[in-house]
């Protein structure tokens, strides 16, 4: 294992995933935490490659490592959101979307790299990461903490649900790209 900076960001976004959880079934201030841990991890997610580019530090498991931590880090939030009771306004239909294209291109990236080949990302997926990024914070937000006055924790909850749909926009898109091209890769 490349023990780098930027790997060890990655491996942080990993490893926050079980206590940023925990905080936020802990409700109150807990969920407030949650929040805060949930920002230092999403930071990570830019800081991991901008500095792996900088520094010429980018790896096979970088490359490898990001996009299965970022997928952990929202589909964790996403599955705990549902638990909790987080996602209000049909957004629960927005997260099964979500969590199936990932599952998809989870699929569509292993059978590519079985016919040593890869699928790389495109700057619309870096966008949908953002988009749910932002959304889940919100969502997270929207459970209350110390900002437990209801209407704005209220707020919180409705705009990420609105977010977490739009989302689902770049999301289908990309992940019909993704299995357009390795159809046609299949087919070569």
């Amino acid at each position: 294992m490349v023990l780098n900076l930027p790997n060890l960001l990655t491996l942080f976004r990993i490893l926050v995933i079980p206590l940023l959880i925990g905080c936020l079934a802990g409700g109150g201030i807990w969920a407030d935490i949650a929040f805060c841990l949930y920002v230092g991890a999403c930071v990570t997610d830019y800081l991991d490659g901008a500095l792996a580019r900088r520094q010429g530090l980018t790896s096979d498991l970088g490359r490898m490592m990001d996009p299965i931590a970022d997928k952990l880090l929202v589909g964790s939030l996403l599955l705990a959101l549902a638990g909790l009771g987080g996602l209000h306004f049909w957004s629960l239909y927005a997260a099964i979307l979500i969590m199936l294209r990932e599952i998809l291109i989870s699929g569509l990236r292993e059978y590519m790299a079985s016919q040593n080949q890869t699928i790389p990302s495109t700057r619309l997926a870096k966008w949908k990461t953002g988009i749910q990024m932002v959304a889940i914070g919100l969502l997270i937000l929207g459970q209350g903490g110390i900002s437990s006055f209801h209407d704005v924790a209220r707020y919180f909850g409705f705009m990420g649900a609105v977010l977490l749909w739009l989302s689902v926009i770049p999301t289908l898109l990309t992940g019909t790209g993704y299995l357009k091209a390795t159809m046609a890769r299949m087919r070569v």
